[in-house]
């Protein structure tokens, strides 16, 4: 009888994607709020649900929240991130050890990348498996922790991994920019691997679209100084274009 009900229950919870235990108790008007619960703790430890404040959700309904965050952003200034790549790929070039960041920006730039034998590293496990879609390049991922919400890997392993490797060129994306607190992001777990990364780098390419001008996020991972080419789908605002000059940057 209690693998029959949680059977129901599971399934009830899967169809409308999260149920409180009320709902559930009109399911099983017998039955009470403590016995509901036992049968949702049972079916969290069994993997099949997670259980909220209140009553339960269905694992893939809590992924295709996940998914969101990122698709989201996937889908916004889709022609400004796919002009920024247009404009980045020419600077990729075989035979150097190339460093691509994580984010939607970069994986504009992955999706156009030519069939050539090129050695790219990345922290995007996503950037990664679009690129080896192709059959040419090679493909390291930075293993870590995995960031949900970015699709991005962080932590000491990352920091470690990157202090042992050597790279030519760095392609970035950062998440905001101003001229008084630099290249900003909003996790400081990836701002410290975005740090390092640009450290390392013998060449940055710093990819950023229009919309994140004069946007500032809690954690500066560069400033103008720390890069060497700046490409954006938009001409920059005269006060941007002039400190990246003297600071020898190059505007695409």
């Amino acid at each position: 009888m209690n693998t029959e009900r949680r059977e129901i229950i599971k399934n009830h919870i899967i169809k409308y994607g999260e149920v409180k235990v009320s709902e559930l108790q009109e399911l099983f008007p017998d039955l009470s709020a403590m016995t509901i619960r036992r049968d949702l703790a049972y079916l969290e430890d069994k993997g099949l649900i997670i259980r909220t404040r209140g009553g339960a959700r269905a694992i893939p309904f809590a992924s295709s929240l996940r998914e969101d965050l990122y698709s989201l952003r996937e889908v916004k200034n889709i022609e400004a991130k796919e002009n920024i790549a247009k404009k980045a790929v020419k600077f990729v070039e075989a035979g150097r050890s190339l460093y691509f960041d994580s984010g939607t920006t970069i994986m504009s730039l992955a999706r156009i990348l030519p069939d050539e034998n090129l050695s790219i590293l990345t922290s995007g496990p996503n950037i990664g498996l679009e690129i080896i879609k192709k059959n040419n390049p090679s493909v390291t991922l930075i293993g870590g922790l995995i960031s949900r919400n970015n699709l991005s890997t962080s932590g000491m392993h990352c920091l470690n991994f990157i202090k042992a490797i050597n790279i030519d060129i760095a392609f970035m994306a950062t998440s905001g920019f101003s001229l008084e607190s630099g290249f900003t992001s909003g996790n400081l777990n990836e701002c410290q691997i975005k740090e390092a990364v640009i450290k390392k780098a013998r060449k940055t390419i710093m990819l950023m679209d229009s919309s994140k001008i004069d946007k500032n996020l809690p954690f500066t991972f560069a400033t103008l100084k720390d890069i060497n080419v700046l490409i954006c789908e938009n001409t920059l605002p005269e006060k941007i274009y002039k400190a990246a000059e003297k600071k020898g940057v190059l505007l695409y």
